[in-house]
């Protein structure tokens, strides 16, 4: 079971996971090896499970961020999923989703252009409808 100790390590750790133990220690007013300890423990039972970068995508050249919405043309996804696996530069996250469509691509392209390529190409495996984000 977490306590308000813990919830308040996860908060911090979600702004900065770079923080120092010492410095989370004193923003949570424990010491720095009690903070430490703390964290491994959320650690060992899997509440944290991993820690992550975020990327800037403008600075990598990716100007252009969709969200499209899959629909299948039969039961069989295959395809589509193959399809994908070649698509790896473009395509951030796929998921699977209930409601009106069997897939939720999230997608990042440098260019209009490169998005309407993409399209055409996933436009033979299966029906979409597309959002591009304008802010965050």
């Amino acid at each position: 079971m977490l306590d308000h100790t813990d919830f308040q390590i996860l908060e911090e750790l979600s702004r900065n996971s770079r923080i120092s133990m010492k410095e989370l220690g004193e923003r949570i007013h424990l010491s720095g090896p009690a903070a430490s300890a703390r964290v491994e423990k959320l650690e060992s039972n899997d509440v944290i499970q991993g820690y992550t970068v975020k990327i800037n995508q403008a600075k990598l050249g990716y100007h252009v961020h969709a969200l499209i919405n899959i629909f299948t043309k039969s039961t069989y996804h295959q395809p589509y999923l193959a399809f994908l696996e070649t698509q790896k530069q473009y395509v951030i996250h796929n998921y699977k989703i209930s409601g009106d469509s069997c897939y939720t691509l999230e997608c990042r392209f440098p260019s209009i252009e490169k998005l309407d390529e993409f399209l055409v190409l996933l436009n033979e495996h299966v029906n979409y409808k597309l959002s591009i984000i304008i802010n965050k």
